[in-house]
């Protein structure tokens, strides 16, 4: 038998492999690559020792599931990964070519590196390892691996609503998150959900001459800036009517937690954010801001003419892709009612607006008491030889609520990643080390739940 420490190189090599497969769900012309990705995801699951595998045809990209149940009386876990990644643009931004991987400093750098081929990587070799090593898992396992988590992830969460018997399980294991720090193993205890759509605005039947009819026209552009702003002030707080009505506040010994964590504002300024100050609601801490608070953001606006040199036109519509993050207690539904009829309040006259939903999810909360949760903490902290601190994270996973809704099980977020890996950015990393002291700690997790 091969012993540990080659399995975790040979583990990492066939990551660089699996890395090269330019998965990307969003853009048609990947349907290919991510034929392959599912394919090489249900040949790793075959080789790992699963009982079952097979391929979920529900949308254009395929789901992956791997089953194996052979340890009665024990817990079963549902592990969950995607294999679908962002597009690489900026392509001049990356040091190397995003689908071409390379090792450096210690670091994986590729497209998908940590979100999330090689965090689901990690429980695909922990279960491999154990199977090889013993014959058999000290628990049971269902595995499923989807391919459309960067662009909706639709397809899922119409399969949860049907709750398939193949699903069953008693908690969720997702490696997905990052740890605070390096070397500070971290369990993501609560997520953000969203609100993600886009805002139309249109004008007149065709672009108009601005000399000609600037003045008595109507510009869907100024238009669109003038709703945005109404939306949210300077400082940061959303101005929807009834927007912050459920928003509860962090108990107080989650925010004691929070202060003792090993933070400087100044250094997160400089070397993640990289703007000349933060911004954000006034009186509240960083953590407050990014991860108990909702948000409101624009992510980009289209209209009129953007290319070189000058054409004076009025154009005769504009569309922003907005976002909103939701905290524990807000309803992405009711958030969508609150949103528009605030659009509806602050459309300027002589044209029309309306948002358009394009996916939303909510927010969650699991306990860090949950006996699921403690046992992984203890895992990691077995492994990293500090003790496990619980964060939140300012980002969504929305099959944590869908998980939480549909099937009624808590999730365990061990995350592997770190707060400067780039995810959906270029030069996206992922640390060696952490790669395989994740493998490790999803070996001993497993082995302390069969235990």
């Amino acid at each position: 038998m091969t012993d540990f420490e080659s399995f975790k190189k040979q583990a990492l090599q066939e990551l660089l492999e699996w890395l090269r497969v330019p998965s990307i769900s969003t853009l048609p012309e990947h349907k290919g690559d991510m034929e392959r990705a599912a394919a090489y995801v249900r040949s790793a699951l075959e080789r790992a020792g699963m009982a079952r595998t097979e391929l979920i045809h529900r949308a254009e990209h395929p789901m992956v599931y791997g089953e194996w149940l052979g340890a009665p009386g024990k817990p079963t876990l549902l592990l969950y990964g995607h294999y679908d990644v962002q597009p690489p643009d900026p392509l001049d931004e990356w040091v190397s070519p995003p689908f071409e991987p390379q090792i450096r400093n210690d670091n994986i750098y590729a497209r998908g590196a940590t979100d999330d081929k090689g965090q689901t990587w990690i429980l695909v070799k922990a279960v491999e390892w154990l199977m090889q090593r013993d014959g058999r898992l000290p628990v049971n396992v269902r595995f499923l691996i989807e391919g459309e988590e960067e662009c909706g992830g639709e397809a899922v969460a119409r399969y949860l609503s049907e709750k398939p018997a193949q699903l069953a399980a008693d908690a969720a294991v997702i490696c997905d998150s990052e740890m605070f720090a390096p070397g500070l193993p971290s369990i993501c205890t609560g997520l953000r959900g969203i609100v993600y759509g886009e805002l139309h605005v249109e004008g007149a039947r065709q672009d108009l001459h601005s000399g000609v009819y600037g003045g008595a026209a109507p510009n869907p552009l100024m238009a669109i800036a003038e709703i945005l702003t109404a939306l949210k002030d300077r400082d940061g707080h959303i101005l929807i009517p009834g927007f912050y009505d459920r928003v509860v506040e962090p108990a107080p010994a989650e925010m004691e937690a929070w202060a003792r964590l090993p933070f400087n504002e100044k250094e997160y300024l400089e070397k993640e954010i990289g703007a000349k100050e933060l911004t954000g609601e006034p009186g509240l801490t960083v953590f407050e801001r990014t991860w108990a608070r909702p948000t409101l953001e624009v992510h980009g606006i289209r209209g009129g003419f953007t290319g070189e040199g000058a054409k004076t036109v009025i154009p005769a519509r504009a569309v922003a892709k907005i976002s909103m993050r939701l905290v524990p207690e807000q309803q992405p539904e009711e958030a969508v009612q609150q949103l528009r009829a605030a659009v509806e309040s602050a459309t300027p006259r002589g044209v029309k607006a309306e948002f358009r939903l394009l996916h939303g999810a909510p927010a969650s909360l699991v306990d860090p008491e949950n006996p699921f949760v403690k046992q992984a903490a203890a895992a990691m902290e077995e492994v990293f030889g500090r003790k496990t601190v619980f964060i939140r994270s300012g980002g969504s996973i929305p099959i944590v609520g869908l998980f939480d809704e549909h099937l009624r099980i808590p999730s365990v977020l061990m995350g592997f990643g770190l707060p400067d890996d780039n995810l959906h950015a270029p030069n996206e990393k992922f640390h060696v080390p952490n790669f395989y002291s994740g493998i490790e700690a999803v070996t001993r997790y497993l082995e302390r739940l069969g235990a």
